[in-house]
């Protein structure tokens, strides 16, 4: 069963939290289905784990009874994800899959086959950026939003950013018909660069593997960039 992850503002005192955001209690009761005396899974956005008692639960509020929320979240991956930004509906659910699976720092960035539309999209908005990745959190049990950058050029990017980035990190380019497959099973510090539907144009292409970055495969199969994103992701860590 998934976290109820509480805002630092909710705890009353070390033993007793109180809950009032509308989608918090409706997940309360439409998914957890929870009554008083139920202990639930809690945790502190940007802090530690545990368990607790629901000792009341209407339409305005719940409270808890706290146990020591002090069990550390899971590790986080170790990559930079680097993602052409995609139609919004597609990088709302890309958003969820990814912080669920443990990225703590994403980048979204305009590339030619990027839609300029999609930069004015409502999902762009940083309340619903956030709400996405609460959404991830609690899903895997998880406590520590990930860092989202926002990149509407993409020369500026590969010139000023991209330098820094790959600083210390491996550069991995997915893109159809590169030459090496992807890796499995690393561990060292990864900037993972994925395109957007259609993928990065040639010159792109050539950029960024000028720059520094090995160009990588999934295979035959063309992806949706979620779906991909999610293989990528669990075929290297």
């Amino acid at each position: 069963m998934n976290l109820i992850l509480l805002a630092p503002e909710a705890l009353e005192s070390d033993r007793l939290a109180r809950v009032t955001d509308p989608r918090r209690l409706r997940h309360l009761r439409e998914v957890h289905r929870a009554r008083p005396g139920d202990r639930l899974t809690l945790g502190i956005m940007e802090g530690g784990i545990g368990q607790g008692e629901l000792l009341t639960l209407d339409d305005h509020e719940a409270t808890f009874a706290l146990d020591a929320l002090d069990q550390p979240p899971p590790p986080a991956l170790p990559v930079h994800l680097v993602l052409a930004l995609p139609r919004p509906r597609m990088l709302a659910r890309t958003l969820e899959h990814v912080t669920a699976l443990g990225v703590k720092q994403i980048t979204l960035l305009h590339t030619r086959r990027v839609e300029k539309s999609y930069w004015m999209s409502p999902e762009l908005e940083p309340e619903k950026i956030h709400r996405h990745l609460e959404l991830g959190l609690e899903q895997a049990r998880d406590t520590r939003l990930p860092a989202v950058t926002l990149e509407k050029g993409f020369r500026p990017f590969l010139e000023d950013r991209l330098p820094g980035l790959l600083a210390g990190r491996r550069g991995l380019l997915a893109h159809p018909g590169m030459a090496a497959a992807c890796p499995r099973g690393i561990e060292t510090p990864t900037l993972l660069l994925v395109g957007p539907e259609g993928g990065f144009i040639p010159w792109e292409v050539e950029k960024l593997l000028e720059a520094g970055c090995e160009g990588i495969h999934l295979g035959p199969r063309i992806l949706r960039v979620e779906t991909a994103v999610t293989a990528l992701l669990a075929r290297l860590f």
